[in-house]
């Protein structure tokens, strides 16, 4: 069974959460570490499947810090390494960025600061790289509703050490054209609906994408082709060619809303929506942003993916993104983790918990 031993300076501990392999659905192992390094004077522990969540004793305003502790898949970047990358230490491996440097930050001030400015609920879950309906964070919420009464929430999510609010949405949706089967000899006996696709492909290629102003953030949209499914035979003339198109939208925007500007682009082609999460504006009004802000010497971006903190906006829950590592690594071979990151993040961290 593998341990944690909190002690450890930030990049061993990285170093040693990295190298516990927890590929979502995999987190057994990992959870089990995180709980019993976790069960210390200060704080009350539940675990929920591979989820853990440990809430300082403090009274007060209640506040929630969370990570999730899954990764995508393994590609040679595991163990973890350290390294050097133009003068500066840089850990390798699955899973640094994408986030369990976020992940050893979070741990680290949990053992240490035993009386935080507010009660605080950490909180490690699972299944946050797969389908949504698997997610720990949504189960936690569910079996355990007292965690939804919070005035206020931080996901440790990469954003470079630097603060991003809210984030935008997403949809993917299958748009299709439709046409007659033939023998390939005989194409004039047909409709080649690959052929018709090429019209869905020329207006994404064209489309100007919006940059929307939201709560003083300025995010910016995405329109773009993921997949392309389409042919049964190499002598036959489809009949059907699926474009499957993913839709990045500004938090500003509601379901229908999203789904307008597709039926818009595409009013003659067959729609199937197969996704669709909302935004979160970013909530960089309310006096607990801005204390946040204020104490970790933090301008605000926008965040152009989604995450989790969309889930906390549907619960009322103000929420901004702030981790360690570059948001543009995650999931990549490569991924790589600047040890800096690591201690810009824990400073500002403790500085809120603890000023």
């Amino acid at each position: 069974m593998s341990t944690l031993n909190l002690s450890k300076n930030l990049v061993e501990l990285t170093m040693d959460i990295c190298n516990i392999e927890s590929v979502s659905g995999g987190e057994a192992e990992l959870a089990d570490a995180i709980e019993e390094a976790l069960r210390l004077p200060h704080l009350t522990v539940i675990r929920d499947g591979n989820a853990v969540v440990a809430t300082t004793k403090t009274s007060g305003d209640k506040v929630i810090i969370a990570g999730h502790i899954d990764t995508v898949p393994i590609a040679n970047n595991f163990p973890a390494q350290l390294h050097h990358f133009e003068r500066e230490q840089v850990i390798v491996g699955r899973g640094s960025v994408d986030m369990k440097g976020g992940v050893a930050v979070m741990l680290k001030l949990a053992a240490e600061i035993t009386s935080p400015n507010f009660s605080v609920s950490w909180i490690f879950y699972d299944n946050e790289e797969v389908d949504s309906s698997r997610n720990g964070l949504g189960r936690l919420m569910k079996n355990h509703p007292q965690l939804a009464d919070a005035k206020f929430a931080i996901l440790c999510e990469p954003t470079s050490a630097l603060v991003e609010g809210g984030c935008n949405g997403t949809l993917r949706v299958k748009v299709s054209s439709r046409g007659v089967k033939a023998h390939s000899a005989r194409p004039w006996m047909g409709e080649n609906a690959i052929h018709k696709a090429s019209e869905i492909i020329s207006r994404l290629a064209s489309y100007q994408c919006q940059t929307i102003e939201v709560d003083g953030l300025e995010y910016r949209e995405s329109l773009n082709a993921v997949s392309i499914k389409g042919g049964i035979a190499g002598n036959v003339i489809p009949d059907l060619c699926e474009v499957e198109v993913n839709y990045r939208f500004a938090p500003s925007r509601s379901e229908q809303d999203a789904k307008a500007v597709i039926e818009d682009l595409f009013p003659e082609f067959n729609l199937e929506f197969v996704d669709l999460a909302l935004g979160a504006r970013p909530g960089l009004q309310t006096q607990w942003a801005k204390a946040f802000l204020s104490a970790s010497g933090q301008d605000p971006r926008p965040k152009y993916g989604w995450t989790d903190v969309a889930r906390f906006s549907a619960l009322g829950i103000p929420a901004i993104n702030y981790g360690p590592g570059d948001p543009s690594l995650a999931h990549a071979d490569n991924e790589n983790l600047p040890v800096g990151h690591l201690f810009d993040v824990e400073k500002g961290l403790r500085s809120w918990l603890s000023s």
